[in-house]
């Protein structure tokens, strides 16, 4: 006795339309030809928000030159995340960008001083517009060199800590303020 099964007219289930989220592509190596064309790219990212922030800085009212230098190295630290690849929070880059500039004393005494300066009539706002968008300058540049470093070598604006970095923040803004007072060939 033989038993007939029936012809199957049934195909097959479709596979789902659902792909897995493909994944990130790992950042280039440190040292190879694709990290030296990124460390090239912010180093450009870097030098022109430098120029931006010594525009900023040449604003004549005090305070709102501070405030037009903090947006420069808010935009500047967005670019500098999007090419690395690492989200990027407002909130957290102000609190860092303002960390590394209250932990730094002198720093901050020297900004809040040429920016005060332009409140007085006279000699004081000449010496402010001359010295404040240097010293705005040249914090840009440092807080993108210390974010390049930082970035390059795999961290995020979460795990960025500005004590560890003070020194660094320092060396790089005296080099910045020395690049700045020398005259363009």
């Amino acid at each position: 006795m033989t038993v007939e099964t029936p012809p199957q007219t049934q195909s097959p289930p479709e596979p789902t339309q659902q792909t897995p989220a493909e994944p990130k592509p790992p950042a280039p190596l440190f040292g190879s030809e694709a990290a030296r064309e990124r460390t090239l790219q912010a180093e450009s990212i870097i030098k022109r928000n430098t120029l931006w922030a010594l525009g900023a800085g040449a604003l004549i009212i005090p305070w709102v030159d501070v405030a037009a230098a903090l947006a420069v190295q808010m935009k500047m630290l967005k670019q500098l995340s999007e090419l690395y690849g690492v989200k990027f929070s407002e909130g957290i880059a102000k609190k860092l960008v303002l960390s590394l500039l209250m932990s730094s004393g002198g720093v901050l005494a020297g900004v809040a001083a040429a920016s005060a300066l332009k409140a007085i009539p006279g000699v004081g706002s000449v010496l402010g517009a001359l010295t404040f968008p240097l010293s705005a300058a040249a914090f840009t540049n440092a807080v993108g060199r210390v974010f390049l470093l930082h970035f390059e070598t795999g961290g995020t604006l979460l795990d960025f800590d500005p004590k560890k970095v003070q020194e660094h923040f320092t060396r790089e803004y005296e080099k910045s303020k020395r690049a700045l007072d020398q005259p363009v060939d």
